[in-house]
């Protein structure tokens, strides 16, 4: 449902409790924002009594306290989490809002931090680096036997050409996105990778000896060309190899998560880790191994929820707040602090990936985390 939709259904009385309450939540936002002043114990006793009329909201799971992104209210708590559609049927010029706006939404008048974007920086194999972000769309360069192009809705594509590679063997070569970029290459063989913020993939410019083999850090989905010939795809990590033939599967490697997981959406992978007690397993569609120190397991996943970050959305399930600042912190590239002993809680829910960091942290706030943010560093507070 659009927020025009429930506005809509809210002016002529037609709202449940709970679309009633989301519509009344954020407009005691904006009316303190607007200068009718409202004290801290009235909006948090205002904001106490419209959560509590929501249904099925929240769970007490002792000793864990689980609050969820979205009433379970179904597609009406999109509304509440597309953050910037709400604002702008609140009011229009809040999407770009003035100084005089900042200052009184926040009394530094911190700039605006922007979601993440395609960027990215390719590395060639004598060593020339290239700021994709910065470079026009056509040839980038040309390595032996390749073309290396730049589209214009922002991929970079590996083109095979007539020409043999030259006999000491394929160059090599990494394309790299910071925190808060992203970017989609294609390589040689039709693969096609998309890397997720604060990641690299290291590749050759031609696939030779038998063998696909990449090198990952951080988060990417594979979708992997099948070829004439039985010629493996693998992707190398810091501690596991994951082998396929031609198949779509996602992993997530970063070294500040708890553990790297691979996701299987289509065919079929090898998972291999030899410090693992388990030294291989299969993973079907819909399955993910999780290697976490020297244990390799299995779980069954939602896919949806693995490559939200592919699609726009960051999606939770049952995630604490660390997991989700983690997240945070790469896309918009920020560091993040915690300050006192904070609420242990879990959040389900997802939210679009296109909003100002600001909009992020309203959302997060509503269900009682605080955050202080100082140019790039956002304190998380009791």
């Amino acid at each position: 449902m659009e927020a025009k939709e429930l506005l809509e259904k809210y002016r002529t009385g037609n709202c449940t409790a709970a679309e009633k309450a989301i519509v009344e939540t954020w407009y005691l936002k904006f009316e303190q924002e607007e200068g009718n002043l409202l004290s801290d114990t009235q909006l948090s006793d205002a904001t106490d009594r419209i959560w509590n009329s929501m249904p099925i909201h929240e769970t007490e799971v002792l000793p864990m306290r689980k609050r969820s992104l979205w009433p379970a209210i179904g597609a009406v708590a999109a509304v509440v989490l597309m953050g910037s559609l709400a604002l702008y049927f609140f009011n229009p010029s809040r999407l770009n809002p003035s100084k005089e706006q900042l200052s009184k939404v926040n009394p530094a008048a911190q700039p605006v931090i922007l979601p993440g974007g395609n960027k990215a920086v390719l590395t060639l194999a004598d060593g020339k680096q290239i700021t994709l972000d910065g470079a026009g769309n056509g040839k980038l360069a040309e390595q032996p036997g390749i073309t290396i192009t730049k589209t214009k809705d922002g991929q970079l594509v590996y083109t095979a050409s007539s020409s043999a590679v030259a006999a000491k063997g394929p160059a090599m070569n990494m394309i790299a996105t910071p925190k808060g970029g992203q970017y989609q290459v294609n390589l040689p063989d039709g693969t096609k990778v998309w890397l997720n913020a604060a990641s690299s993939l290291r590749y050759p410019t031609a696939f030779t000896a038998g063998v696909r083999q990449v090198s990952l850090t951080g988060e990417a989905y594979f979708e992997v060309a099948k070829v004439r010939t039985e010629m493996p795809f693998k992707v190398l990590t810091t501690t596991q190899t994951v082998e396929v033939l031609g198949t779509h599967f996602n992993v997530n490697s970063y070294t500040d998560e708890p553990a790297i997981k691979t996701t299987l959406l289509e065919g079929a992978v090898k998972v291999m880790s030899p410090s693992a007690a388990v030294k291989e397993l299969i993973l079907k569609p819909g399955q993910q191994s999780v290697l976490r120190g020297d244990r390799l397991n299995v779980a069954e996943v939602n896919e949806d929820e693995v490559i939200a970050w592919k699609n726009g959305m960051f999606r939770f399930r049952d995630a604490d707040l660390q997991t989700v600042m983690r997240s945070v912190a790469r896309w918009y590239d920020v560091q993040v602090n915690y300050e006192g002993t904070l609420p242990v809680r879990q959040f389900s829910g997802e939210i679009h990936r296109n909003i100002n960091l600001s909009e992020v942290l309203d959302i997060l706030s509503f269900f009682k985390v605080h955050f202080r943010v100082d140019g790039k560093t956002i304190t998380v507070t009791k």
